[in-house]
């Protein structure tokens, strides 16, 4: 499988003077500027090679994990001899399919996809169960550092090897001490006297793939460095001792172990990237991992939604099927709705990285170098998109349960499995809570420090925007109500924040609970714009299904309902909890001034869609 056609007939090159014409092409750029609907890319326009690869993911997952072990009511225990062996089984046969090598080169014997293609492969894995995360390690966090980062030399070595699934990457970075502020690690790593290899000394823990790899990129201080550097670790190389598997309240069908190195002989050669690059390098290979957790996330919950529907269409209860019921219809509409918008937002974010690799490829960049920056460029709706993507697979997994009742909490079922393998989603790749700090302290530094961000200029038109809106035939906006609310909520956002800067100043940082209800701010206000220019954009594409329009323009206006109402409560904490008095009012009344209702039905929406869900048998939009 080849991405020529891929790349030739979604997007063109962009060159240097074009993408000066493309301010969007910058992470937070939405806050203060306005996104067109052909800068959009929506799911709607995957080409027919692409569609050929979710299909192909789909029947692996049917055929080598669903009808094997669980319809049959089995799960995979990696603990187990007799699983670890069909595991290794299963990931074989996805190497044949080319699956370990979606980010690798083709030079490199990998599929070379685009970035968006294979975030689209990731949301599609998530069919997989916990075999998603074994091939997840190799394909993301057990490859790129050396994709990114390898010298020629280290490519050529270890990357062929990686994409035919002949070598299991690993990636080991967390320490018992250095979870979140992973350059605390204290694993050593000691030039020998003649000057020809380190001697790696330390502990890693919660290590994916770590059973069954044979190759490891490890992280650790050289000599008595401040920050982190990175190796390409061979198990071969001796000294590594692998502790026993976890055992995990789910992924269980993916190997997690702790590595202990003692005096483990790592030639010089494989220090990847420059000394004391280390923590660069990790941070921005997790930036990659969240996009795709958020597309996991995506792809987990449209399995259990359909999974949902087909059990409401099925169960009868007081002599009706369940899914004739309201409370169950609220439950499928308000599933289909978060979707919708999540995946808005996840492919909006993953084409802007494409299209600013081309951007610096048009720089003389090299490719990786360039496709380095754009993930770096798009960190904050990276951090957006995995918290999003993490709670959502929470939520529909919790909910398809819910609507199986006690059919649910079987282990037969096979849900309390995907409810179990979900929970982890918020906690790897860093925290939920870390990524939503993340994602404001990145913006802020953007906009004080760097001055990469305009947010000075939008912010300060709001008081006089408010002030018009007292003038008598004054109509302060002229679009649709959909887009005075998202407007509105940007609006919110800028003001809060500012506020808030501006009163608690070097304090700001310390208060993490305010910096949390800033964060839900500015994810639901990036999802909510994402989801309405996904539906202005479908408006103007030729041969729209009108019928499915109908429905999804409701799941966009439910969202935004329901959004408005979150800013709300997170503003009203946020404002209760730096200001008082008058001040406090003040803040209060231009909040209630941006958030104005929006008036809608949410149980006439939630029933629509509802409704088409189950006559299509699952979510097919």
């Amino acid at each position: 499988m080849r991405t020529q056609t891929i790349e030739k007939t979604q997007t063109s090159a962009t060159t240097s003077e074009e993408s000066e014409k493309k301010p969007h092409l910058k992470g937070g750029y939405f806050l203060g500027g306005d996104t067109a609907t052909a800068e959009m890319f929506i799911s709607e326009e995957w080409n027919e090679e692409q569609q050929m690869i979710t299909q192909m993911i789909v029947d692996f997952c049917v055929k080598e994990i669903h009808e094997p072990f669980f319809k049959r009511g089995r799960e995979l225990e990696i603990s187990r001899a007799e699983d670890k062996v069909e595991i290794l089984r299963v990931f074989r046969k996805a190497a044949e399919l080319g699956f370990c090598g979606v980010s690798i080169p083709e030079e490199y014997g990998g599929m070379g996809l685009n970035f968006n293609t294979s975030v689209l492969f990731s949301e599609y894995l998530a069919a997989g169960y916990s075999f998603a995360t074994t091939i997840g390690a190799q394909t993301s966090i057990g490859s790129l550092p050396i994709v990114f980062y390898g010298t020629d030399t280290q490519k050529a070595k270890y990357l062929p090897g990686i994409a035919s699934g002949e070598t299991i990457a690993a990636y080991a970075l967390t320490e018992p001490s250095a979870g979140s502020d992973a350059n605390s690690g204290k694993a050593k790593a000691i030039l020998s006297e003649a000057g020809t290899h380190y001697l790696l000394n330390g502990q890693k823990i919660w290590i994916t793939n770590g059973g069954m790899a044979e190759l490891f990129i490890v992280f650790a201080k050289i000599d008595e460095d401040k920050d982190l550097s990175a190796f390409i670790v061979e198990k071969a190389f001796g000294g590594i001792a692998i502790g026993k598997e976890e055992k995990k309240m789910g992924i269980k069908g993916s190997s997690t172990v702790q590595l202990f190195f003692e005096n483990c002989p790592v030639p010089v050669e494989n220090l990847l990237g420059q000394r004391g690059e280390g923590f660069k390098i990790a941070l921005n290979i997790l930036n990659t991992g969240r996009i795709k957790l958020g597309a996991g996330g995506v792809g987990g919950a449209k399995m259990a939604l359909t999974k949902a529907v087909e059990y409401a269409l099925e169960r009868k209860q007081f002599g009706k099927a369940i899914g004739e019921f309201g409370a169950i219809k609220q439950l499928l509409g308000e599933i289909a709705m978060r979707i919708f918008a999540l995946e808005a937002a996840v492919y909006r974010t993953s084409y802007n990285i494409d299209q600013k690799t081309k951007e610096f490829l048009a720089q003389d960049l090299s490719e990786s170098e360039a496709l380095v920056k754009a993930v770096r460029e798009f960190a904050i709706e990276c951090s957006i998109v995995k918290v999003q993507g993490s709670k959502l697979a929470c939520y529909a997994t919790d909910e398809c349960m819910q609507i199986h009742g006690g059919m649910g909490y079987s282990a037969e079922a096979g849900l309390e499995m995907g409810y179990r393998d979900a929970r982890i989603t918020r906690i790897y790749e860093g925290t939920n809570d870390i990524n939503r700090m993340l994602s404001v302290a990145e913006l802020t530094k953007r906009a004080v420090q760097t001055k990469e961000i305009d947010l000075m200029t939008p912010g300060k038109k709001i008081p006089p925007k408010i002030a018009k809106s007292f003038l008598p035939f004054r109509k302060v906006h002229t679009g649709s109500a959909e887009h005075r609310v998202v407007q509105g909520l940007k609006d919110t956002f800028l003001l809060i924040s500012g506020s808030a800067a501006r009163k608690l100043r070097k304090q700001m940082g310390e208060e993490q609970e305010i910096i949390l209800h800033i964060a839900d701010i500015l994810a639901e206000t990036y999802l909510a714009e994402s989801v309405w220019l996904k539906i202005e954009k479908l408006k103007q594409m030729e041969g729209v299904d009108f019928e499915k329009l109908a429905i999804q323009r409701q799941m966009m206006k439910l969202y935004l309902y329901e959004a408005q109402d979150k800013v709300r409560k997170a503003a009203k904490d946020a404002i209760a909890s730096y200001a008082s008095g008058r001040e406090k009012r003040m803040l209060s009344f231009l909040v209630k001034k941006l958030l104005k209702p929006y008036e809608i039905n949410p149980r006439s929406l939630g029933r629509n869609i509802a409704d088409f869900l189950l006559e299509h048998k699952g979510y097919s939009f």
